[in-house]
């Protein structure tokens, strides 16, 4: 008998193996029926008091001129200032880096204090089936995976960006090669030691277009800044030499967009990912607000979504302006943000009589796609607008400029957050 148990028995564990997955397979398919059901469920009672079609028309109007206007000035007040030669408005003065310091913490905020409790509470709604919406926290799970992938594609964005501008170097010094007689045997020098021998130098010889600039009898690279100095002592602060009694100091180079090659390819990739960031939750938002029916609910939107989008506008504008992008690329992205909010507003209230916001497939929806925006948006925030801009040189050089820029990183924080009491 033992040995007819231990031939029967692979046949034995093969079946339950195969029931299991049977079953596990129909309780997968049974949670997606359930999570993607589009049956009402009870709603609550603050969802059904103030409760007017008429009434919240006039305000999703009111709403969609308001926040595009928020949005168009927010956006085009740094690429307006950029052009300006006043530094008050310059994205290179102090007060474009604190009104931007001030809009990072409102970005921050957002994903922390709106986005993510919003995304918690819709995927712990009653309505979702408890297993698996209640048993693991789907909304920070997402928002880390959010955040993760955000950091892939900043990566993967600025190595191809950089391999893109050195491409472009490289093309240039071919075609300034050819058009300089014999300086292919100067660029050899050059590339070594960024210095060219003074025995191959022409004296006066000097080439705007090319990678050498030849004067008196030094030449030097493109890329390459050097910087001679005799001190008694205090040393340089961003690129500017401080407490120089007796000395001299000099530096030859050509910076690409935004005062340099890597910085420039820095600023292209964190606008093109942050306004991905924050086109991805304003058609949230948007929606929303569109598809409500109550006015008590809409009328604090519009004013909490019209400071959200001016200042979220702000910080996007600035590194777009940083960026130094073509005037028509710079135009089709201001465009494209000041737009989505308002687009989503537009389509929420189209489909406002025939979409349920109340069934568990709008719940999963909804969280998954708040928790994705909360990930992205504290990624850009913490990432690529605060730590960028506060570790730089012209911060660590001015500690006017850090004082003021922290009060208004902590108050934008604050003052997104406490909009939470009411929106």
């Amino acid at each position: 008998m033992l040995f007819i148990f231990e031939d029967f028995q692979p046949l034995i564990v093969m079946n339950q193996m195969t029931e299991q997955s049977y079953f596990f397979t129909e309780t997968l398919l049974q949670v997606i029926s359930e999570s993607m059901s589009a049956k009402n469920c009870t709603r609550r009672a603050d969802s059904t008091a103030c409760w007017s079609d008429s009434e919240a028309l006039p305000l999703k109007l009111i709403a969609i001129a308001s926040i595009f206007l928020a949005g168009a000035a927010g956006v085009t007040a740094p690429l307006i200032g950029s052009r300006r030669r006043n530094r008050l408005f310059s994205t290179d003065g102090d007060l474009f880096f604190a009104a931007k310091a001030f809009a990072a913490g409102v970005i921050l905020a957002t994903g922390f204090v709106h986005m993510l409790p919003d995304a918690s509470s819709a995927l712990s709604d009653p309505c979702l089936p408890r297993r698996p919406w209640s048993r693991f926290p789907f909304s920070g799970f997402v928002s880390m995976m959010a955040a993760l992938v955000t950091l892939l594609a900043d990566f993967a964005g600025t190595q191809y960006y950089e391999r893109k501008e050195e491409r472009r170097r490289r093309a240039e010094r071919a075609r300034a090669s050819e058009g300089i007689g014999g300086v292919d045997s100067v660029y050899d020098s050059v590339s070594e030691s960024g210095i060219v021998p003074v025995e191959r130098v022409v004296v006066g010889v000097k080439e705007e277009g090319s990678g050498v600039h030849i004067v008196g009898m030094h030449a030097h690279s493109a890329e390459h800044t050097h910087t001679h100095s005799h001190m008694q002592g205090k040393g340089t602060c961003g690129g500017h030499v401080l407490g120089v009694e007796d000395g001299h100091a000099h530096g030859h180079g050509r910076g690409g967009r935004g005062g340099g090659d890597g910085e420039g390819v820095r600023h292209v990739v964190v606008s093109q990912i942050l306004e991905l960031g924050i086109v991805s939750h304003s058609v949230i938002i948007g929606l929303s607000l569109g598809v409500s029916h109550s006015p008590c609910t809409i009328r604090p939107l519009i004013a909490a979504l019209s400071f959200h989008q001016f200042f979220e506008g702000f910080a996007l504008g600035g590194c777009i302006s940083q960026s130094q992008f073509s005037s028509m690329k710079t135009t089709l992205m201001a465009c494209f943000f000041a737009i989505t909010t308002p687009a989503g507003i537009a389509v929420g209230a189209a489909i406002a009589s025939s979409y349920n916001n109340n069934s568990p497939r709008a719940l999963a929806i909804e969280g998954i796609l708040d928790s994705i925006s909360a990930g992205i948006l504290v990624y850009m925030s913490l990432v690529d607008l605060i730590a960028a801009d506060f570790m730089s040189k012209k911060m660590s050089c001015n500690v006017r400029l850090q004082i003021v820029s922290y009060l208004a990183l902590f108050l934008g924080a604050g003052m997104m957050s406490l909009l939470a009491l009411w929106a």
